[in-house]
């Protein structure tokens, strides 16, 4: 069995996130927002476990409705597109780094404002065999 991941998921302003492995945040920890969204960010910092260096992780990120339904918003074209991002992390061992260390990973994923209705909301990311989720609240202005 492969050793778990440490996962925190913070919505922010703004993030981005750099070769070094550092996360920069604008405005982290918010909670409450209105509709439209204002433009945010969804930071991960992902603690990698020396065991799992060198191997591609999945990733998902969905934002989910009240009921629990992944968010649809009319595109470009007007046809609906689903809200998240997906795609892989691969976190490698670097040179001079003692065996058994946790190994750093981090993510910025920029979210454009959004026409939310009222209610709750909630990110989830869905990385390797782990679940996160933070939710928030858009409220009648």
């Amino acid at each position: 069995m492969a050793s778990p991941l440490d996962i925190k998921l913070i919505l922010c302003d703004a993030a981005v996130a750099d070769h070094s492995g550092k996360l920069h945040m604008l405005g982290a920890g918010w909670s409450v927002t209105s509709s439209p969204t204002a433009p945010q960010a969804v930071a991960l910092l992902i603690k990698i476990p020396w065991d799992r260096a060198n191997q591609r992780l999945r990733l998902e990120l969905k934002l989910l409705d009240p009921d629990g339904h992944q968010v649809t918003l009319p595109g470009m074209d007007g046809n609906p597109l689903a809200i998240g991002h997906a795609g892989e992390i691969e976190a490698g061992r670097p040179p001079g780094v003692a065996a058994g260390s946790m190994l750093d990973a981090v993510l910025a994923i920029s979210i454009p404002p959004m026409p939310l209705p009222p209610g709750r909301y909630e990110w989830r990311l869905d990385l390797a065999e782990h679940t996160v989720s933070e939710s928030f609240t858009v409220r009648r202005k």
